[in-house]
């Protein structure tokens, strides 16, 4: 029997009759010879197919084929240094799955965003779709690798929640059967601290939710998170263990998916340069350094997405600014023994202009301080009654950090929409397919 070769592997199979199970991606025909695009979800390879080879009437139905038709294709490698891939196949039996009765709708023409949003579910089978789907999966693999390298414990943190992480004004609340109002994550820190407490260090990986009326290119309402937690981490230890886990991954994807990244364009030499450590400043002396620019921005005021590109432009690797003002930030964040207008927090900046990927903190371990801040936040105290058990039963200083999925993938990829990050994008106006 012939066998079933995925395309990535072609080249090892030189000069052998193999299977190709796949879709036809393209094709140019010719009364005596045709060559066939194809893709089956590993890779694209050029299969050549003359008429002398198989069934006059089989060579006419193949001919009439429509783009994305269904087929199993089998003949032998040959080597083609033309290929970007070294190899194309030369054609003697074809096997006709689905013969498609329309036309694809997504041809290779030029086509709208809002074209191929509403066709999402089609689009993902398109090359560069392809790639950066394949980056995607390197990233996540990355995240998981470094983490139970490390002796980190996988944790699933709940989706439904009566706890809110962040701010109450970007929740999606539902009601839950007598229980009242839930919310859907933002977040699965909260939890994570209390699974750190028993396993120390710890890490999850889902899907988390802002209900944010955004539209620029760097939101979503449904998006992907990492995050870890660590027992007796202070801020410090934090912020290296951020700078080693965005090092590892960008490594990673360099040695697993190079070729992906070039056929998406990117400057892989840019990307070389992120290996720890990072460079950092505070927010005090970045809100100095935007008044030196020019920037109508004053102490205790966020920094938005210019101000971000501005300071993070200035380096070849992410930028970490640490110390936010209190005020600013979430309820959890342990103030700063220094200064307690300040607390020990960072955010991360990817460098060209993509933002914050990274947020963290070390959290509050002392029970009056956090009710103090959870007055201060008008949030309910009973909803936090767990919580503030943590601080109740063998307390320690703790640090964790939440890395988004897709601005991370965004960034590798250099992409200029986060749309593309995502299989299937869940935006301000859009949640079909």
């Amino acid at each position: 029997m012939t066998p079933w070769i995925s395309i990535k592997d072609l080249k090892a199979h030189i000069g052998e009759r193999v299977e190709i199970r796949g879709w036809l991606r393209n094709k140019r025909t010719g009364g005596k010879i045709s060559f066939l695009q194809l893709r089956d979800g590993t890779g694209f390879v050029q299969g050549v197919l003359e008429k002398s080879t198989i069934d006059e009437e089989l060579y006419s139905k193949v001919k009439k084929l429509k783009i994305e038709s269904s087929l199993i294709i089998r003949g032998t490698v040959k080597e083609d240094t033309r290929s970007t891939i070294g190899v194309e196949i030369s054609i003697d039996e074809v096997e006709i799955i689905h013969a498609n009765e329309t036309d694809y709708p997504i041809s290779n023409k030029e086509h709208g965003i809002d074209f191929l949003m509403e066709h999402r579910h089609l689009w993902l089978r398109s090359q560069r779709q392809f790639h950066i789907l394949k980056v995607r999966n390197e990233i996540i693999k990355a995240m998981r690798e470094f983490y139970l390298n490390r002796d980190f414990k996988l944790i699933d943190t709940p989706i439904f929640t009566g706890s809110i992480g962040e701010s109450a004004g970007n929740t999606f609340s539902m009601e839950y059967f007598d229980y009242g109002d839930v919310y859907l994550a933002q977040t699965g820190q909260l939890y994570l601290e209390a699974a750190c407490m028993a396993q120390g260090k710890v890490f999850n990986l889902g899907p988390t939710f802002r209900a944010e009326k955004s539209k620029t290119r760097r939101h979503l309402i449904e998006f992907w998170m990492n995050e870890a937690e660590v027992a007796y981490y202070t801020h410090e230890d934090n912020m290296k263990l951020q700078e080693d886990l965005v090092e590892y991954i960008v490594q990673k994807v360099i040695e697993r998916a190079e070729e992906n990244l070039i056929a998406l364009g990117r400057d892989i030499d840019k990307l070389k340069n992120v290996k720890a450590p990072f460079p950092r400043i505070t927010y005090t002396d970045a809100i100095k350094l935007l008044q030196e620019k020019g920037y109508d921005i004053k102490w205790g005021d966020d920094l938005g997405a210019e101000h971000e590109t501005v300071l993070s432009s200035q380096q070849d690797k992410p930028l970490i600014v640490e110390k936010y003002p209190k005020d600013i930030k979430a309820f959890y964040m342990q103030p700063d023994p220094e200064n307690p207008d300040v607390v020990l927090c960072d955010d991360m900046l990817a460098p060209e202009g993509y933002g914050e990927i990274v947020g963290a903190s070390e959290r509050i371990w002392e029970k009056d301080v956090l009710i103090e801040r959870l007055k201060e936040k008008d949030l309910p105290i009973e909803d936090y009654q767990w919580y503030i058990d943590l601080r109740e039963f063998g307390s320690v200083p703790h640090s964790g950090f939440g890395i988004g999925v897709e601005r991370t993938v965004a960034w590798i990829c250099g992409l200029n929409h986060i749309r593309e990050a995502i299989p299937f994008a869940r935006t301000l106006y859009r949640v079909y397919p």
